[in-house]
C-alpha cells in the first residue's frame, strides 16, 4: 500500500510510541476521537492510545454513505499502514462498538484484545432519541448564529439536558465564514437506520473471534439486554461481561474511573 492508499482518518496519540501496549479508540455517533482524552492520559504508562476520528465525524473525510462494512475495512487498512500490521487493542462505544466488532471479525490478525462498550451486535433501539438530536441540529439555522452560547440557547428547548447539549456542540466550529457542523449531520440522519443496524448478512457465516473480548454496559442504558447474548457469544465465545453501576449510555464519560479501572484489568491481564 502506497502513502496515497492510506485512508486520511485524522487521530491523535496518547503518550510515547513504544512505551506501552497500544490502544485505539473508535467513538459514538456524534463523537470524535479527542472524547476518550482523558481516559487514555488516566491509562499511560502501560498503555498509549490512539484517538480516532471515525468518517463523517470530527476532522476525518465525509464519506456520502454509512456502511460498517466499508468503515470497519477503513479502519482496518489504516491501522495496518499505521502500525505495520501490528495488533493493537481495539475499543468502541456504541457505533464505534458495532465497527470495532465488524474490524475484529473481519480483520483478527489486527485485533489483540477487543472492548465493545454499550451496544450489542443487534439492531439497536433508540433510533427515536438519536433521529430527534439529529432533526434539533440540522434545523439550527446556522446564519443566525453570532457566537456558540447562541446555539447552546436555541438547543435548549428541544434538548433539555445541558450535558448533552454540551456534548452535540462539540461538533459546531466557527470559521471566517461563520458556523459549520464538523459532522456530516444530513448524511447520519439519512442513514440512522444503517447506523443502527448491524449488517449480519455481510459476515462470513460461521466466522467468530476468538481473542478476549470485554462487553461492557452501563447499567441504566438499554442498549445491552440479556437476550443479545447469544449472539454475543456466538461471534465472540471468548467475551466477558461487566455492568458499570451508575451509568448510562455514555459510560466512559458518566463513570470515568470505572471505566478506566475495567480497562486496565481487562486490558493488562495475561
Amino acid at each position: 500500500m502506497t502513502t496515497e492508499d492510506v485512508p486520511a482518518l485524522h487521530h491523535t496519540e496518547i503518550g510515547e510510541p513504544g512505551t506501552g501496549e497500544r490502544v485505539v479508540f473508535l467513538h459514538g455517533l456524534f463523537g470524535q476521537g479527542r472524547n476518550f482524552t482523558q481516559v487514555a492520559k488516566a491509562l499511560l504508562p502501560e498503555l498509549v492510545s490512539t484517538l480516532v476520528d471515525l468518517p463523517n465525524h470530527g476532522r476525518s473525510p465525509w464519506t456520502g454513505s454509512v456502511d460498517y462494512v466499508e468503515v470497519a475495512d477503513t479502519v482496518a487498512a489504516w491501522l495496518r499502514a499505521t502500525y505495520d500490521g501490528e495488533p493493537v487493542h481495539l475499543v468502541g462505544h456504541s457505533m464505534g462498538g458495532k465497527v470495532a466488532m465488524v474490524l475484529a471479525l473481519r480483520h483478527p490478525e489486527l485485533v489483540d484484545r477487543l472492548v465493545v462498550v454499550d451496544i450489542s451486535p443487534t439492531t439497536s433501539d433508540g433510533a427515536g432519541e438519536f433521529e430527534h438530536l439529529l432533526t434539533s441540529l440540522t434545523s439550527l439555522d446556522l446564519a443566525s448564529l453570532e457566537r456558540r452560547a447562541d446555539a447552546d440557547a436555541k438547543l435548549a428547548g428541544p434538548i433539555a439536558d445541558e450535558r448533552v447539549r454540551g456534548f452535540l456542540l462539540q461538533n459546531l466550529r466557527s470559521s471566517g465564514e461563520g458556523f459549520r457542523w464538523q459532522a456530516d449531520l444530513e448524511l447520519l440522519l439519512r442513514d440512522l437506520p444503517v447506523i443502527g443496524g448491524f449488517p449480519d448478512d455481510r459476515l462470513e457465516p460461521g466466522r467468530t473471534f476468538d481473542h478476549p473480548v470485554l462487553w461492557m454496559a452501563g447499567e441504566r442504558s438499554p442498549y445491552v439486554r440479556p437476550e443479545h447474548e447469544t449472539r454475543m457469544r456466538e461471534l465472540f465465545p471468548r467475551v466477558f461481561s461487566v455492568t458499570i453501576k451508575g451509568a448510562g449510555h455514555w459510560v466512559h464519560s458518566e463513570q470515568p474511573e470505572a471505566f478506566v479501572s475495567a480497562l486496565r484489568v481487562f486490558l493488562l491481564a495475561r
